[in-house]
């Protein structure tokens, strides 16, 4: 831009920035040009002298400079360039009196010209002749930090600077500081601590007086009250408006007792407390003399009289809390505040006030007035239908605002508030309203407060102005002609949006976002621009009608306005004394000059061009100017004087219009969230016209226009609006608006007439209304075509251009939508709802539902209705609704799916719509209709669904509209007619009407399913809780599901506590499962585990009955022991044999601890009942009839035996009987392993196809795998390894080879190692059900024979599906293919098999115990040392004795030969000599590799660690022989003998019982049996050892 701009004039500065000055307003006056070669940036005027910035960051001075030493004249007609500021880049200057000051690039602070009072900030000088820096330190850092300054204001003898945080630094002298100092002349800045915490905007300096204008602090962020009594329900306070005051009534007296809210009242009382003291310290303090109060008495009551008259109409009201100044009063008030009291206290208090009401003033009055409401308006409700939350958040309350003199005295102006708290009854004296809304906090700093995000960068409108100084001319404000050494919130401006102060010599001015100037202070010359009295309050400046000011200047009797007109160029005003050209002026002729009595127009204004600013100090005036280049400055300028037009025409409407009705009591929600609405519109264009008034002043880059920055912000609260004022004229709310309107303005309502400005004659009232609310959207229009005037000042090609004509586009199509497709929309609907039949509309009439097409043309009618049925399908925009005579049904477009059905074979236009409990054919009459219907359902559809609502999407956002809805969706819908499902909602996935994939079901009696759907049911995983009453808990159930039953694996938490894990099937425990009931302190704890049928016990399974201490292993029919069984309890009894009904009934076998046995007939627990045999522990036995109760005396009648020695057979026979009548293991856990081979999709064990298989593994991985995805946290890294690892199958084409087998032993490994995989929860299933049985009460030696065959019998079921899944792996006992050799050198098949190698034979256990023991050797390696206690006891006592020996000696002892004896030992690494003494060193190798068995768990690899040790040993005796020999048993064993004592390793006999039992048949009699047997024989060897 700038380079077009420039490419006209080579000289550079003959279009911007141009400054013209000039003195007077006579029409003989001509503005001189002050010719400089570069553009003026800003000017200052000082009392007779001027300072001027141009582009480059120069500076130049001109006018009268004494303070110049070299100069012969101190007089300056041409500018003289400040050289010494040459090197600094300057961006603001100022001008006071008689000094100057800058600010530079970083924030520094240059100071020159008069400096007697310090007001140049520098010490020992009186006159600064060139610009110096001025240190502005912030002392309380350690170490002190420069401040960096914004901007700086100069007045007679006092300097203030606005840093980059926006505080305020004073230097200088007089009470115009503001600081806490009565020792003057201040040389060094200091912070105005007054106003520390308070975000500063701008700072101006009168002769002695200062002015700073703030952002008002955010509303704090506290819990709203409530307007209603938290037991009754009724209004606490009600309001009613009379003509000069409010009466509020907290007359509530709750029926249901005393509600106390202490909170509210102390806060309300901290604060008056607060600003009590202050008041009282600042009486007190000593000023300096030029500071003392000056003016009279100001307060607007004239008399004692009036003053009780006025406490007196108060106090009729019973109002709630009212404090005075004393303590002891401000003591009592607390108690009454707490009490809620409202009578007694409250006259008491008005005595009070009305004695010392002579005393104290109007003060009090307005304090008494204040607080009464106070505490009314935190009550104001926080409700969701109500707009005042949003009201709130638009109009920060202010916080604090002072704690000096005029904090607690109030100004009687009016302030109308652009937006009202919704529900009262009328506006309640704004100004209290706004006083009271805000929390007083006590005097101390407070942060400045955060404010919307979305304004951060916009201007903000919520401002107060504060003043300080001298006030004898009342340039202060505050009413009253004192001093104030302290800022003080000027309280008439608050709520009027000022964006800019300026103060003259001894007069203030302030301009409004409105475009109004407010003017106070020394009147004598007119400068005040009006002649209202008191002068010591604001008023406003009086211009003719249309003129909107947007600059102000203030000089020493003068004041310059910088506005709009009719036509775009700006025009100047002038207010104050005429200065005549002649210079020999005497003073008196000075003082009785001409002046004005209200602004005049400067009749040389139009010929300056386009003025972008103006300043006015001393006598003189200047205005900056430009040339418009291109239509591009004129561009701006009338953009910027519409949006101010059009901001004050939005003021207007709410101030004229909305206010006035509201006072009526116009509490309709639709109305209020309008208001709300419009409140915000109105908001966002008075900070946009605020910033583009400062655009013009400043910036010219376009890129800071806040209409092309934020134009979605501007788009967004424009389609908001427009839904506001369509959902109140869909429900005939402009209708409703009629009558009070009527009241409030009188029959003709000529006030909306002009206000909507409607050139149609004779339209009624709520046309006008409408046409009123709807004007703000031509506004978009206008932006559009501004924006676009200023795009034609750009290249075509440039960013600018596209930038510009890109916001035009979004502008331009968002005004058409609203104007054209929105409100069309809404008018469309609300003459819809006038002729449609008014008992529906009652239900069906929503604010914000639009019609979008409906049939009583009959153009769609319902196919195979009745003859005389009446069908009428109506499609709002958020649901489809079929009326008929008397009923209707609504179906929400978010689950309506519609198809067109093809119109070959039936010949008629057809619809099939599908909800989700109905489907039905709509038959429309013509082909054109039928796409008319199917378009515009598809279109709301979509749009219902994309949660666009009515708004719909402008066409130029960019998002393409499809044409169909998706089949597949997202929504919520309350089912009320499918059974199972009545009166709940669903919320989640659907498919074409039905819910599938993720979703929650919320049913009204509190049930609820979250998780996955097919086809309408529940399938998949979920989630399903059922609260229960009774117990006042929940069932909880979480797991599988098929076709919305319960089916397959999960947990159920049953309300009573207990907890069952397992499968089910239809809604019933079916399968494998295992039930905890209770706790362990609960009254019955106790685990079952096992087989489930159809809700009951059936099949084998375990149960624990803890409080018992019984476990059964057993068989069970309809949730009894039925059958074959084992009981184990923890006093070692056993038994096995029959059950039945729940008992131990038939034949069976009891042994208690000590080996007594009874074999025979049971009829109950533990009761013995016919034949059987007793053996006692030592042999002798007793055969006959036996009763009675084990443990109790027993009868008997029978035979007793003692068996010879040489008759020991029958004993032998008694042991080997043990585990006949228990169950087979073969027979036990067939329910895991069948659900193992349902997992992989087959019926029976080994009946399927492997293909299947493999298929149904991979489906169970990744459905796992997305499960865990989505709560990663259940997976380690290692798992998510294996995972992607199992999901290669083990392929292999032919015979199984050994590189095959290891392949599929470690696939086998992998997915035994995650329960993810089928094979991997079966192994984990057996693992639990194991330790189930063996731990705890079952851990008894008499069951070790079962639980070794329970895993042999494991090993084979496991290898079965191995098998299955591998067809070609051989079977038990089988041999591996050799790898194909060459052809021709194959070995004959038959020679293979003669001699297998070792390790080519399959075995399960080789295959599978490497799995499976390590997770069961816990409870089985228990078993076998309670089994082997006696043997190992015996073993390990012969152990220690033998080990006390030194080596050689023991050596000796055990015969090994002398050869074999080692001379030397390693040990620590270096060789020593055997001694006799040496101990624990020969052989050490061995017994360390030997002692490793103990941490081994499979037999294989115990056999490897026994091998390992046998070639230590060899590898040491043929170090020692040095020559190569064989072994004889008879020379080895004693050296293993030897090396077995030495080990020490205490379970010897378990771990040789476990080999034993478990080794793989194979290995029997190879090399590993015969070191076994070896090993075998000297555990027997050292049991029998006798010690000579």
């Amino acid at each position: 831009m700038e380079k077009q701009i420039r490419c006209g004039e080579e000289d550079g500065s003959g279009e911007r920035g141009l400054l013209h000055t000039w003195r007077g307003y006579s029409y003989s006056t001509t503005p001189e040009r002050v010719l400089l070669s570069r553009p003026v940036l800003q000017a200052a005027l000082g009392a007779r002298h001027g300072v001027l910035l141009v582009e480059g960051g120069h500076v130049y001075s001109f006018g009268d400079l004494p303070w110049k030493q070299n100069q012969t004249s101190s007089v300056v007609t041409e500018p003289v360039l400040e050289a010494v500021l040459s090197e600094q880049r300057v961006v603001f200057v100022t001008a006071g009196s008689a000094h100057s000051g800058v600010v530079t690039e970083d924030g520094g602070v240059h100071m020159w010209g008069e400096n007697a009072h310090g007001q140049c900030g520098l010490s020992g000088l009186s006159v600064i002749p060139n610009p110096t820096p001025v240190g502005v330190l912030n002392s309380v850092a350690t170490p002190p930090q420069t401040v960096p300054i914004l901007e700086v204001a100069c007045g007679d003898q006092h300097t203030l600077a606005l840093s980059a945080k926006h505080e305020v630094w004073a230097w200088g002298s007089g009470c115009q500081l503001g600081l806490n100092t009565s020792t003057f002349p201040v040389w060094k800045p200091q912070k105005v601590e007054h106003l520390a915490g308070r975000h500063v905007l701008q700072v101006a300096c009168g002769a002695a007086h200062s002015l700073v204008l703030v952002r008002c602090l955010p509303p704090p962020q506290e819990p709203r009250k409530q307007d209603k009594c938290g037991q009754c329900h009724q209004l606490l306070y009600t309001m009613t408006d009379k003509e000069d005051h409010v009466i509020i009534s907290d007359g509530h007296h709750c029926p249901l007792g005393v509600e106390l809210d202490s909170g509210e009242a102390k806060s309300a009382l901290e604060a008056t407390n607060g600003e009590v003291c202050v008041e009282a310290s600042e009486t007190n303090t000593p000023e300096p003399d030029s500071c003392r109060a000056t003016g009279g008495k100001s307060s607007p009551y004239p008399d004692e009289q009036a003053v009780k008259a006025y406490l007196k109409r108060l106090s009729d009201h019973a109002l709630a809390e009212h404090t005075t100044k004393t303590p002891s009063t401000l003591h009592s008030a607390q108690v009454s505040l707490k009490h809620n009291s409202v009578t007694p206290m409250g006259s008491a208090l008005n005595n009070l006030v009305v004695s010392c009401a002579s005393a104290v003033g109007e003060r009090v009055v307005s304090t008494y007035e204040a607080l009464s409401l106070r505490k009314v308006i935190g009550y104001w409700v926080n409700g969701r239908e109500r707009v005042e939350e949003r009201l709130r958040q638009e109009e920060p309350i202010q916080g604090k605002k002072s704690s000096s003199l005029g904090d607690i005295r109030e100004e009687e102006a009016e302030l109308s508030r652009r937006l009202s708290l919704p529900g009262l009854l009328s506006q309640v004296s704004p100004r209290l309203l706004r006083r009271t809304s805000r929390p007083r906090a006590r005097a101390i700093p407070l942060t400045p407060g955060g404010i919307p995000e979305a304004d951060a960068h916009l201007p903000s409108l919520q401002t107060e102005v504060w003043s300080w100084g001298r006030g004898q001319e009342g340039q202060l404000g505050h009413g009253d002609l004192l001093s104030r050494p302290q800022p003080v919130y000027v309280k008439s401006l608050n709520g009027k949006e000022v964006l800019r102060v300026a103060a003259g010599a001894h007069h203030s001015l302030a301009l409004t976002a409105q475009s109004q100037v407010f003017s106070w202070g020394c009147n004598t010359s007119g400068q005040l621009g009006h002649m209202e009295s008191p002068t010591t309050l604001p008023h406003i400046t009086k211009l003719s009608d249309g003129i909107r000011v947007w600059d102000i200047g203030a000089g020493q009797q003068h004041t310059l306005l910088l506005a709009d007109g009719d036509c775009i160029q700006p025009i100047l005003y002038y207010s104050g004394q005429q200065v005549k050209e002649v210079m020999e002026q005497t003073e008196e002729e000075e003082q009785t000059g001409e002046y004005t009595q209200q602004p005049v127009l400067l009749p040389f204004c139009m010929n300056l061009g386009y003025v972008s600013s103006v300043c006015a100090g001393g006598r003189t005036c200047a205005a900056l100017t430009d040339c418009n280049v291109m239509g591009f400055i004129a561009s701006l300028h009338e953009l910027a004087a519409a949006e101010r037009k059009y901001y004050c025409k939005l003021s207007n409407i709410n101030s004229l219009l909305l206010q006035p009705l509201l006072k009526l009591g116009m509490t309709v929600w639709l109305l209020q969230n309008l208001i709300g609405r419009l409140g915000r519109l109105s908001q966002l264009t008075g900070q946009n016209s605020a910033s583009l008034t400062s655009f013009l002043r400043r910036s010219r880059d376009i890129r800071g226009l806040v209409i092309l920055e934020d134009a979605h912000l501007f788009l967004g609260t424009y389609s908001e609006y427009c839904s506001a004022v369509g959902d109140l004229l869909v429900m005939g709310g402009f209708q409703a608006l009629v009558k009070p309107c009527h009241d409030v303005f009188g029959k003709g309502a000529e006030v909306v007439q002009k206000l909507s400005k409607c050139s149609e004659e004779g339209l009624p009232l709520s046309d006008i209304l409408a046409h009123l609310f709807y004007l703000p959207i031509k506004h978009l229009h206008e932006y559009g075509r501004l924006l676009l005037k200023l795009a034609t000042c750009y290249e075509v090609s440039s960013v600018d251009y596209q930038k510009l004509q890109d916001a035009c586009s979004k502008y331009e199509s968002m005004a058409l939508h609203l104007k054209r497709r929105r409100r069309k929309e809404a008018e469309y609907t609300l003459h819809f709802w006038k002729s449609f039949p008014g008992k529906m509309t009652d239900s069906l009439r929503k604010p914000s539902r639009r019609l979008i097409c409906e049939s009583s043309n009959k153009a769609l009618t319902l196919q195979n209705a009745g003859r005389f049925s009446v069908n009428w399908f109506i499609l709002f925009n958020d649901a489809l609704v079929h009326a008929q005579f008397s009923t209707h049904h609504v179906f929400p477009l978010a689950t309506l799916w519609v198809e067109p059905i093809s119109e070959e074979n039936t010949g008629l236009y057809g619809l099939k719509v599908t909800s989700p409990e109905e489907s039905f054919t709509l038959l429309a009459s013509s082909p054109a209709e039928k796409a008319k219907w199917l378009r515009s359902i598809n279109q709301a559809v979509e749009q219902a669904l994309s949660g666009l609502g009515h708004d719909g999407i402008p066409p130029s956002t960019g998002v393409t509209q499809r044409a169909d809805p998706p089949i597949s969706r997202t929504a919520s819908y309350t089912f009320y007619k499918d059974s199972r499902l009545k009166e709940a909602t669903y919320e989640g996935r659907w498919v074409s009407g039905k819910p599938h994939g993720r979703g929650v079901v919320k049913w009204p009696d509190g049930r609820m399913y979250t998780g996955t759907f097919k086809n309408g049911l529940e399938d998949g995983f979920g989630d399903y809780v059922v609260p229960n009453k009774n117990l006042n808990s929940c069932d909880h159930y979480q797991g599988q599901w098929k076709d919305g039953k319960i089916y397959g694996f999960g947990t159920f938490r049953y309300a009573s506590g207990e907890i069952y894990e397992g499968s089910f099937q239809d809604n019933m425990r079916h399968g494998h499962g295992m039930l905890r009931s209770g706790k362990l302190n609960s009254t019955s704890p106790s685990v079952f585990i096992g087989q489930w049928q159809y809700d009951k016990k059936s099949g084998y399974g375990v149960f624990d009955d803890i409080t018992r201490g019984e476990k059964y292993m057993g068989m069970w029919l309809d949730d009894q022991r039925q059958g074959n069984g084992v009981v184990v309890t923890q006093f070692g009894l056993y038994y096995e044999g029959a059950f039945n009904n729940n008992k131990m009934m038939g034949t069976g076998v009891l042994l208690s601890e000590d080996d007594t046995t009874f074999e025979g007939d049971f009829s109950e627990d533990w009761t013995l009942n016919g034949k059987g045999v007793l053996t006692m522990p030592n042999g002798d036995y007793i055969e006959g009839s036996f009763s009675g109760v084990w443990g109790t005396g027993l009868k008997m009648s029978g035979s007793y035996y003692k068996p010879s020695l040489y008759d020991s057979d029958k004993e032998k026979a008694h042991a080997l009987k043990l585990g006949r009548l228990a169950v087979h293991s073969e027979e036990k856990w067939k329910a895991v392993f069948l659900e193992c081979w349902n997992r992989l999709g087959c019926d029976s064990p080994g009946q399927g196809q492997t293909t299947t298989a493999w298929d149904n593994i991979a489906v169970a991985l990744t459905a796992n795998r997305r499960q865990q995805r989505d709560s990663p946290e259940l997976l380690s890294r290692s798992h998510h390894k294996t995972l992607e690892s199992l999901e290669f199958i083990p392929q292999h084409v032919g015979p199984v080879t050994l590189e095959v087998y290891h392949t599929i032993r470690r696939y086998l490994v992998k997915a035994c190692d995650t329960p993810l995989h089928p094979l991997g929860r079966l192994v984990e299933t057996l693992v639990s059900v194991y330790r189930m049985t063996y731990v705890g009460v079952g851990a008894n030696r008499r069951l070790l024979p079962q639980a070794v065959n329970e895993i042999k019998s494991y090993l084979s079921c496991i290898f079965q599906l191995v098998r299955f899944l591998f067809p070609d792996l051989p079977e038990e006992g089988g041999s591996l293919a050799d790898p194909p050799k060459e052809k021709g050198s194959s070995d004959p098949a038959g020679k293979q098999l003669e001699s297998p190698k070792p390790g080519c034979v399959v075995s399960s256990s080789a295959l599978l115990l490497p799995v499976l023991l390590p997770r069961l050797y816990p409870p089985l390696f228990t078993l076998y040392a309670l089994e082997n206690e006696k043997e190992d006891d015996v073993y390990w006592e012969c152990v220690l004795r033998l080990n006390k020996q030194p080596d050689l000696a023991l050596l000796a002892f055990l015969g090994v030969q002398q050869k074999f004896w080692p001379v030397t030992v390693t040990v620590h690494g270096e060789k020593q000599q055997v001694l006799s003494s040496t101990k624990d060193a020969c052989f050490a190798s061995a017994v360390e590799a030997l002692q490793q068995i103990s941490t081994t768990f499979t037999p294989s690899d115990k056999l490897q660690v026994i091998q390992l040790t046998f070639e230590e040993i060899t590898q040491e005796v043929l170090a020692l022989l040095k020559q190569d020999f064989l072994w004889s048993m008879d020379d080895l064993f004693p050296v293993f003998l030897f090396v077995v004592l030495r080990a020490r390793i205490r379970n010897l006999g378990s771990e040789v019982s476990l080999i034993e039992d478990l080794m793989d048949p194979c290995v029997q009699h190879g090399e590993h049996g015969i070191m076994f047997t070896t090993l075998k024989a000297c555990y027997y060897q050292i049991q029998h050892e006798k010690i000579t």
